[in-house]
């Protein structure tokens, strides 16, 4: 289905006027890089500052998705590159993000799960989500930060979580890591106030992404839809949010309209954090 944006700007092609002209596009002339880009609330993120006039670079481990959104985003006259990239390794996204030179905003987005507590833990299943959701995040933040300070100035959104502010149950890993993003988001926000770099973070709740149907699917064979209306009536607002809300959220603080936010988590969660008592 094509947005609204993506019609606006086909009707700006066919009575041959610049796409760059249209009004209120909050990201035109900024170059924007999400990583894990290309699924879930990434892509959401990725058509969304593409249809606000960004140049969007979206780094991937699965570039059939990523070369699949770039497609749907250029079918609407949005600019968008994808570029195959494992964040975890740091030389690879130091060579990446070297090539795309100029970067106004980073949302650090990448990142996978684990359910378990601590004893059902393994040293392996830890590694694996330090070095993901953790190093991977700080290899992107190691590449991108010079080149901000380098230009005067950037805004950048980690993607943490509420397990980063309340205990979750079979959490132990993920909580972890998203307790390193928060405190990693306030460290960068106080180091770099003074070069024009912006650092927030969003915690969202339960997301209904394809990853939410998946674990439904895997876990609870025939079951699906009981589980997932347990796990939708357990945010107080009563269901999951929807990428795009997140994506909204994500719009604003890396738009020139949050110039004055900088060293803060935005929970978007339908109320778990203060309501869920």
């Amino acid at each position: 289905m094509i947005s609204f944006r993506g019609a606006e700007a086909y009707l700006c092609e066919i009575l041959n006027l610049d796409n760059l002209a249209m009004p209120n596009r909050k990201l035109t002339g900024k170059t924007a890089i999400i990583t894990g880009g290309g699924s879930g609330i990434g892509r959401a993120i990725s058509l969304l500052f593409a249809e606000e006039g960004a140049s969007v670079h979206i780094l991937e481990l699965n570039t059939e998705v990523a070369d699949t959104l770039v497609a749907e985003i250029r079918a609407f006259g949005g600019d968008a590159t994808a570029h195959a990239c494992d964040v975890s390794q740091q030389q690879a996204v130091l060579s990446v993000i070297s090539g795309i030179g100029t970067v106004d905003i980073l949302v650090n987005n990448a990142g996978i799960a684990h359910v378990g507590d601590l004893e059902h833990t393994t040293e392996a299943d830890f590694d694996r989500i330090y070095t993901v959701n953790v190093k991977g995040a700080y290899n992107v933040l190691y590449a991108v930060v010079p080149l901000m300070k380098k230009q005067g100035g950037g805004a950048i959104l980690n993607m943490a979580s509420i397990a980063a502010l309340v205990g979750i149950t079979d959490r132990f890993a993920y909580s972890t890591s998203k307790g390193a993003i928060h405190a990693m988001t306030l460290s960068v926000a106080r180091d770099y106030l003074h070069q024009g770099i912006r650092c927030n973070s969003i915690s969202p709740a339960r997301v209904h992404t394809p990853f939410v149907d998946g674990f439904i699917a895997k876990n609870y064979p025939g079951k699906e839809a009981e589980m997932f209306e347990t796990l939708s009536k357990s945010q107080p607002i009563g269901r999951m949010a929807q990428p795009r809300e997140i994506a909204a959220m994500a719009l604003y603080l890396c738009s020139d309209e949050a110039g004055f936010i900088t060293g803060n988590d935005y929970p978007v969660d339908g109320g778990f954090v203060t309501l869920n008592n």
